[in-house]
C-alpha cells in the first residue's frame, strides 16, 4: 500500500500564511497594534498601520514583514502623517472622539483650534480624560479611531 506523500514544511525564508492569518486575527480581537513571533530562524511581525485619507477617515490594514530585513522593511513602508506638531497620548487608554455616541466630535480634520481646546477624551480606568490642543492651528490628521487603544506617547492627532 502506497503512503501518501507528506506536505513539505515550509521554506525558513517565507512566512507560514496560517500563522500570519493568525496573528493578524490576534490583532483584530485585541485591539493591538502589533505582534511578533520568532521560531528558529524565522521572524514574523504583523503590524497595523494607520492612514489617514483626505476624508479623514481611520483605516487600518494589517501587514506582515518576515525574516532578518523585517524591522527595517516596515519602517521605510509605514505612512508618515502630514506635517505639524504630533499630540501624543499621555497615558494607557480608549480614546473616544466625541463626548458620548451620536455626538458631534471633539474636532475633525480642517477644523481650527485653540490653545487648550479639548481634542478627544481617553478614558483610564474608569475615568474621562481630556486631550486638549498644545498650541493654536488647525487639524491636519486624527491618527486614531474612536474606540480605539491606545498607548502612552502613540500620536493620537496633528495640528499644523
Amino acid at each position: 500500500m502506497a503512503k501518501p506523500e507528506a506536505q513539505a514544511a515550509p521554506a525558513p525564508s517565507s512566512p507560514d500564511t496560517d500563522l500570519v492569518r493568525e496573528l493578524a486575527g490576534v490583532l483584530n480581537d485585541t485591539g493591538l497594534s502589533e505582534i511578533e513571533v520568532e521560531r528558529g530562524d524565522l521572524r514574523i511581525r504583523v503590524a497595523k498601520t494607520l492612514s489617514v485619507p483626505s476624508t479623514a477617515m481611520i483605516a487600518t490594514a494589517p501587514t506582515a514583514v518576515a525574516g532578518p530585513a523585517a524591522a527595517h522593511a516596515s519602517a521605510s513602508t509605514a505612512p508618515q502623517p502630514p506635517a505639524g506638531d504630533q499630540v501624543k497620548s499621555p497615558m494607557v487608554g480608549t480614546v473616544y472622539l466625541q463626548a458620548q455616541p451620536g455626538a458631534p466630535a471633539f474636532a475633525k480634520v480642517g477644523d481650527k483650534v485653540s490653545e487648550g481646546q479639548t481634542l478627544l477624551l481617553i478614558e483610564a480606568m474608569k475615568t474621562m480624560n481630556p486631550v486638549t490642543a498644545p498650541r493654536a492651528g488647525t487639524v491636519a490628521a486624527i491618527l486614531v479611531a474612536d474606540g480605539q487603544p491606545v498607548e502612552y506617547g502613540e500620536p493620537l492627532a496633528v495640528i499644523g
